[in-house]
């Protein structure tokens, strides 16, 4: 093994070992601090995409996400899983998906818009509980009369969809076909 591959799979060791210890996702800057010598963004990358087809076959796989990058169990281990956490995960009211799926494709919304989507008041419930979870986060007022508050997704609805952006949601004519095709 030359001394340049011993680097690199050191290097990769040292993504590894922070990766699989960190309790939340790493940006690439918090990945780059982990080196003494300065290390080029595109080096970083090419490790990490060294270090995702590593893991290909394994039980936990690399990802990207919004707020960085993050070591997580494969999908087909899910049930497995849930077992060993028996508490119910948080079920979410229709009128509550509605309201985070306006926000999510329109941002940034105000209340007023979301109840002029929906048709009905928001319950103040809803956002409350949208917030609690950091799913949604109030990003400034509107310019107009009595400046209503301006309603935006956060990284931490895109990092627990494991989406890195937003572009990454499904385009909204897949709800509506979804919808028609129920309808009929």
């Amino acid at each position: 093994m030359t001394t340049e591959t011993q680097n690199i799979q050191q290097m990769k060791n040292i993504l590894e070992a922070a990766l699989l210890t960190a309790g939340e996702p790493l940006s690439l800057d918090d990945l780059l601090r982990l080196f003494v010598e300065r290390m080029e963004r595109a080096t970083l990358r090419m490790l990490l995409d060294e270090l995702k087809t590593d893991w290909q076959s394994g039980t936990m796989e690399l990802v990207q996400v919004a707020s960085g990058w993050r070591f997580q169990a494969r999908e087909e281990y899910a049930g497995f899983l849930a077992r060993l956490n028996p508490d119910r995960p948080q079920r979410y009211s229709r009128a509550a998906l509605e309201t985070l799926a306006i926000i999510a494709y329109r941002q940034p919304v105000t209340r007023g818009d979301i109840e002029e989507i929906r048709g009905v008041a928001v319950n103040p419930n809803i956002m409350r509980q949208l917030i609690e979870r950091n799913w949604v986060d109030v990003i400034g007022q509107r310019d107009v009369p009595g400046r209503p508050s301006l309603y935006a997704t956060t990284k931490t609805f895109l990092d627990d969809l494991g989406l890195t952006s937003l572009a990454d949601l499904p385009p909204m004519e897949t709800f509506t076909q979804a919808e028609i095709q129920l309808d009929l």
